[in-house]
């Protein structure tokens, strides 16, 4: 006679895909029915496709200057009768289609980065905190409080002044900017779980803490975190662009949707709409993107709706 074990291995080899195939069935379901998603997430790649291609996609240097050129509107022909600035030039002759590419790359390089590195910090010490409990949890939660008692665009402000501006520093204030979200999102669940009797087996079978968090709660406390994610990358976008806009965010070298804004401020009562119109829709367009996805993944990952599915 064939042991149990043996003649059920073949099905539970089988069940992760099949559950893979079926959340893949469902989701697909899910896109096709809610149209906007299917549109935010088109916008998306094609913006993320300009981000990457950006070098290669581009028809003029963003940072060339040609006084001779400078404040064309968009869609002007030269002598010959070619275009040679789709979108048109800024007071300083730079080809304006050229900057809104490669300002691209800034905003989702900043947003995802800072996403990151908030998410990752905030993840850990919301989970320590929920897991363990006692001091460290209040020591913790002290932390995020002193924090939020602060306005975070004026404290990035004052961190960008005494450090100076720069990519590398807008990434790192805008990421530890974001940590208390996760970290309040991942205690609770995390002190919901802890009690479960998963958990309880875990601990039975001999798992380390350090195991039992990332390898047995984590992923059951995944949907929330991913949702917040998704709605933090626009407001980090935003953020980006604020403080591009007040010139404190990256070196004025580099494009960005935020620092052509603020170039645009002396030259919109002189009907020059182009130098605005253009970088404004680009961070509308990402943002209302990355809201109406967030919208849908919070339906779609909730599981009280995956019966209408």
């Amino acid at each position: 006679m064939t042991p149990p074990s043996i003649s059920q291995a073949p099905q539970m080899t089988m069940a992760a895909p099949t559950t893979r195939r079926d959340a893949a069935r469902r989701a697909w379901r899910s896109l096709t029915r809610a149209v906007w998603p299917l549109v935010a997430i088109a916008i998306l790649l094609v913006i993320t496709f300009a981000a990457i291609a950006g070098p290669s996609i581009v028809p003029k240097d963003p940072n060339r200057q040609n006084i001779i050129n400078r404040l064309q509107p968009p869609m002007v022909a030269d002598r010959e009768g070619v275009v040679q600035h789709y979108l048109g030039t800024d007071a300083l002759g730079r080809d304006v289609y050229s900057r809104l590419i490669y300002g691209a790359r800034v905003s989702l390089l900043v947003g995802f980065t800072a996403v990151f590195i908030g998410g990752a910090l905030g993840v850990v010490l919301g989970m320590t905190g929920g897991y363990l409990g006692g001091r460290v949890d209040a020591l913790i939660m002290r932390l995020a409080d002193i924090q939020l008692a602060f306005p975070f665009i004026l404290l990035a402000i004052m961190f960008l002044v005494v450090l100076g501006s720069g990519v590398l520093n807008l990434v790192l204030i805008l990421g530890i900017g974001q940590w208390v979200t996760y970290a309040r999102i991942a205690r609770a669940q995390t002190m919901s779980q802890r009690e479960k009797e998963y958990v309880e087996a875990a601990l039975a079978l001999g798992a380390s803490g350090a195991s039992v968090l990332f390898k047995t709660i984590l992923p059951n406390i995944l949907a929330p975190l991913i949702v917040i994610a998704s709605f933090n990358v626009a407001s980090v976008i935003l953020a980006e662009a604020a403080l591009s806009f007040l010139g404190l965010g990256v070196p004025p070298t580099v494009p960005t949707w935020g620092g052509m804004l603020a170039e645009s401020r002396d030259q919109l009562l002189a009907g020059r709409w182009w130098l605005a119109v253009y970088p404004g829709v680009a961070i509308m367009l990402t943002v209302l993107s990355f809201n109406i996805l967030g919208d849908w993944l919070r339906d779609f990952l909730d599981p009280r709706l995956r019966g209408a599915d």
